[in-house]
């Protein structure tokens, strides 16, 4: 299968490992990874400060930019959600990284080898917008080695929601904080998730406390061997 990768904006800029270990992972599986160069950004962070339209228009250029391809994979679930809430779904060929690993390519055990306790953070747009529901955990028990423990009111948001963790601040940081102790609680090595974006905001928190735990995209996870 020939696979086009939206990397989003996010991630090509401050995350190029997570690209890295998709297309090793996607590779490995079988698939043929394009990378269209005119990719930009979807337009989601421009609706949701309330440029509408500027964040639209980006929404119709990622269609144009991907009108050919088989199918478009980005591991930013956040991204996925906003383009397809605003008609950018390309017909059903834009899927979620792990969305298209076990419903597109129907597998689980991607060969994954990652000896170290690892605790899952579900993002608030793959279970409430995406309804992932399981699939993150499921490709996650499948890596060999893995000590995959649970996180304590894991569905509960970490408190970044994009500009929301700049014009609510304290909020935000409230928030995290709860986050952080599940995290710390859980004894884990690892935190991972499906979108970046919340990774950095409690990555930040944990290298600021000096806490010893560090975080990783899913993909990586999934990519390591």
């Amino acid at each position: 299968m020939r696979v086009a990768l939206f990397i989003t904006c996010f991630n090509d800029t401050l995350f190029p490992q997570t690209g890295r270990a998709v297309v090793t992972l996607l590779e490995r599986l079988g698939c043929e990874v394009d990378f269209p160069q005119a990719q930009t950004c979807c337009g989601q962070m421009h609706v949701n400060t309330g440029y509408q339209e500027r964040g639209l228009a980006l929404a119709r250029r990622f269609e144009r930019v991907f009108a050919d391809a088989e199918v478009v994979v980005s591991p930013s679930a956040s991204c996925v959600a906003y383009l397809r809430a605003n008609g950018a779904g390309l017909d059903g060929r834009l899927a979620e990284l792990t969305e298209f690993l076990v419903d597109g390519l129907r597998v689980e055990d991607v060969g994954a080898t990652f000896p170290h306790r690892v605790t899952l953070h579900p993002t608030c747009h793959s279970v409430r917008m995406m309804r992932i529901g399981d699939r993150p955990q499921r490709l996650l028990e499948r890596v060999r080695g893995i000590d995959l423990v649970e996180l304590e009111d894991a569905a509960v948001c970490c408190g970044f929601g994009g500009t929301f963790s700049v014009k609510n601040a304290d909020t935000s940081m409230a928030m995290l904080s709860d986050k952080l102790s599940h995290v710390l609680n859980s004894g884990a090595e690892v935190c991972t998730a499906a979108d970046n974006s919340c990774l950095l905001h409690i990555g930040g928190a944990l290298r600021h406390q000096r806490s010893g735990v560090r975080v990783m995209h899913l993909a990586e996870i999934l990519a390591s061997t």
